[in-house]
């Protein structure tokens, strides 16, 4: 399959007809090898318009939502970003690729095992570290970030996630409440309050870490 052609024809027909107009975006989408972010049999897979199933019941989110979200944070080169949920490592790759810092964590083994092996031959040596923790808790450690990305659908955004921003920072996700359309979100930190603005309508899987405990009725 010739990788390099399925790449400039998403660009074409999914990326830039669809309101991606950050030209970094578009210039890193047409050479980032999306193809090594997933298993060998899903690979002829990369470039559809469409959630990928991965292992452990997770996606790789289309190529459209990662973009538009990546440009609803409006990251600045130098810039520091935390990417949650961050899977095999393509949303952490992008935003690398457009200028940032970035702090990838995912919790799940296997998926940590594709980040690995696929964010050498795409990015920059030291452009992405991988934590291996659990993404509903953020990465207080590395505090406080200009951009956090969320790579799925969640019902809430945990406020402890929220005070990993620094004052005017960023945070973009898809939103999904219970019995509700979900929808991309742009959450900017103002001293101590957060602002929550909706974006866009988007369909992404739900990422099952972020879900509420659940709760007895007596």
């Amino acid at each position: 399959m010739d990788f390099a052609a399925a790449r400039r024809n998403m660009v074409n027909g999914q990326i830039r007809p669809n309101a991606v107009t950050d030209p970094r975006i578009v210039a890193a989408l047409r050479e980032l090898p999306r193809e090594r972010f997933l298993p060998p049999a899903l690979a002829a897979r990369a470039y559809t318009d469409a959630d990928i199933p991965l292992p452990g019941g997770r996606v790789l989110p289309a190529p459209l939502i990662t973009a538009r979200l990546v440009q609803l944070a409006a990251l600045r080169r130098g810039e520091r970003a935390l990417a949650l949920a961050a899977g095999p490592g393509y949303g952490a790759a992008l935003l690398a690729a457009i200028g940032g810092k970035v702090t990838a964590v995912e919790d799940d083994p296997t998926l940590l095992a594709l980040a690995r092996a696929a964010l050498p031959a795409a990015v920059e040596p030291g452009a992405v570290t991988l934590v291996e923790a659990p993404p509903q808790q953020g990465h207080a450690a590395g505090a406080p970030y200009d951009v956090i990305l969320i790579e799925g659908a969640i019902p809430a955004i945990p406020r402890a996630i929220e005070e990993q921003l620094i004052e005017g920072g960023r945070l973009v996700t898809v939103l999904a409440p219970p019995r509700r359309a979900r929808h991309a979100v742009l959450v900017r930190r103002i001293g101590s309050s957060f602002s929550a603005t909706p974006a866009f309508d988007a369909f992404v899987a739900p990422l099952a870490s972020f879900a509420p405990a659940p709760s007895f009725a007596f």
